[in-house]
């Protein structure tokens, strides 16, 4: 047997969590990033503690709990041997994977892979990804509602961001939190969502694939084929508003543009589908990038 310490450098980042640290052991029913672990000790903020480990190769993790181990994780690979081991680290401000530990000159290529990984996995997790997320509070019925047929209706563009789309004057701006702007009719509802590539490092890296794989994992969309319509990326679900049992259908469009990815969805009642469905298409072919 031998001794791993390993000292948590004090830092203002994280510095109210404990990390727990584990590790690699086959026998343990827990897992890391793969990995049977097992529990072997806490560090606060500034502490050192000494651990005793076998002389075997093994991974040693520290993460912040076990909701973000997934994501938010740090190992170092400790070699086979009979000497003592001593390893420092400190938390790192990156609010995208939890403000993680990191320990220092941790340079191992699975190291550096897993940290670009997680980052990616964090990132579909803080930003507003969540598709459906906004359905709890009844939203798309409010902005349903609150809207009157005008006849006729004459085309209506409205500008945001660098974005342009082409709909009718029976819509109008709405505000909805966690978008970047929404448009409403007596019908339909239109969701913007815009995001920069400045929110984390090398989002810009991804591709319009990448970043719609995410968004199927982000969602747990299992079942939901994303196909292509005029060169977009195009997906469509159902889902139900809990607060007033009305079940609505989203025509979802992903792009890539100079500076962010957006997702542009348009919400209409499963009874208004057939009525509204070529008009979407129609009203998504509109939309323009500056």
């Amino acid at each position: 047997m031998r001794n791993l310490t390993i000292k948590r450098t004090k830092s203002f980042v994280g510095c109210l969590a404990k990390m727990k640290v584990y590790i690699e052991d086959n026998s343990s029913s827990e897992i890391i990033n793969n990995t049977f672990c097992r529990k072997i000790g806490e560090l606060k903020n500034g502490e050192e503690k000494t651990f005793e480990i076998d002389n075997e190769s093994q991974k040693v993790y520290v993460i912040a709990d076990k909701l973000s181990k997934n994501f938010c994780f740090e190992f170092y690979e400790i070699p086979k041997g009979e000497d003592d081991i001593y390893l420092t680290g400190k938390n790192k401000y990156n609010p995208i994977v939890g403000n993680p530990f990191r320990f220092d000159n941790n340079d191992n290529p699975e190291v550096i892979k897993n940290r670009k990984k997680n980052n990616k996995k964090g990132l579909v997790i803080l930003l507003a990804a969540m598709v459906v997320g906004f359905l709890v509070g009844g939203v798309i019925g409010i902005i349903i509602s609150n809207f009157i047929d005008n006849e006729p209706p004459s085309p209506k563009t409205f500008q945001a961001e660098g974005m342009s789309i082409t709909l009718t004057d029976e819509f109008e701006e709405v505000g909805v939190e966690s978008h970047t702007i929404a448009y409403g009719s007596s019908k339909v509802a239109v969701l913007v969502l815009k995001e920069p590539f400045s929110l984390a490092d090398g989002f810009e890296n991804l591709t319009l694939e990448e970043y719609s794989d995410l968004i199927m994992t982000a969602n747990n969309f299992t079942n939901i084929e994303i196909t292509t319509q005029n060169g977009v990326p195009h997906f469509v679900y159902v889902s139900e508003n809990p607060n007033n049992k009305s079940t609505y259908k989203y025509f979802s469009y992903l792009y890539k543009t100079d500076d962010a990815f957006w997702m542009i969805q348009f919400a209409v009642l499963v009874e208004n589908e057939e009525e509204c469905a070529p008009q979407i298409q129609e009203w998504a072919k509109a939309i323009k990038f500056s």
